[in-house]
């Protein structure tokens, strides 16, 4: 399993980006069952929640809602907190949001977390890869 977070959801659904396009196969490699994806219920909170900085909440809420519909949902639980919050004080290029769901993707011994924010790789224990990685490309499930 691959993790995902929010920045592939928001370049999939954005405007132009230089990541978009990546993002974009990573969904529809999904869709089509080539790749095998997850994220976390405060990933899509923080997906909608940004959306509907530049659309509608009525647009935020439905993007949200299908991504919530099509993809796995690994829970955070307590241990990821304790975790994320010593990734959060170790990790200073490392938001608390982000340092949790470090924790939550390393916890569940996901593969990787795949985003488009460099510093997830300076995490220690977690694998991160780039949306536009040859890893992803060429990888068949």
């Amino acid at each position: 399993m691959l993790v995902v977070d929010t920045t592939i959801l928001r370049y999939a659904a954005g405007a132009e980006h230089p990541l978009r396009d990546a993002c974009r196969r990573l969904v529809d490699r999904f869709l089509a069952r080539d790749i095998d994806l997850a994220t976390t219920v405060e990933v899509i909170q923080e997906f909608a929640h940004g959306y509907a900085r530049r659309r509608s909440r009525e647009a935020a809420v439905l993007l949200a809602r299908d991504y919530a519909r099509i993809l796995p949902l690994i829970s955070t639980v307590p241990k990821d907190l304790e975790l994320g919050l010593a990734i959060f004080e170790s990790t200073p290029t490392l938001g608390a949001f982000d340092s949790i769901l470090a924790a939550t993707a390393i916890n569940h011994r996901a593969e990787a977390l795949i985003s488009g924010d460099q510093a997830f790789g300076e995490v220690t224990r977690l694998r991160w890869l780039d949306p536009r990685s040859p890893e992803i490309l060429d990888r068949r499930q």
